[in-house]
């Protein structure tokens, strides 16, 4: 059985990592990548680009994962979304690994 994956979007780098840093605190997960993505009204954000972090564990260790990340990211920036997939398909799994940040 795949582990559970928790993904939670914040609005920039820096609440991505104080996110992921709150999260890995909080309950026994790994962070699986981070991804960015600048939207077309990037302009109209509080921050122009938008991190996801994804946590990989059980499902409660990323359950507490996601909710320790997202409190820690609103009071830098905001929350944009989160959600908490506790047993991924296995073409999810292979979407899950994508990721932007290595890319202009």
């Amino acid at each position: 059985m795949a582990k559970a994956v928790g993904i939670l979007e914040v609005f920039g780098l820096v609440a991505g990592f104080v996110a992921a840093d709150a999260g890995c605190k909080a309950a026994d997960v790994a962070i699986e990548n981070f991804d960015k993505n600048k939207p077309g009204n990037a302009d109209a954000l509080p921050v122009p680009l938008i991190v996801s972090i994804k946590f990989r564990g059980d499902v409660a260790a990323v359950e507490a994962a996601v909710e320790a990340g997202a409190a820690a990211a609103e009071r830098v920036s905001g929350v944009v979304s989160r959600h908490i997939i506790p047993n991924p398909e296995g073409d999810t799994e292979k979407m899950l690994k994508i990721n932007a940040l290595d890319k202009n």
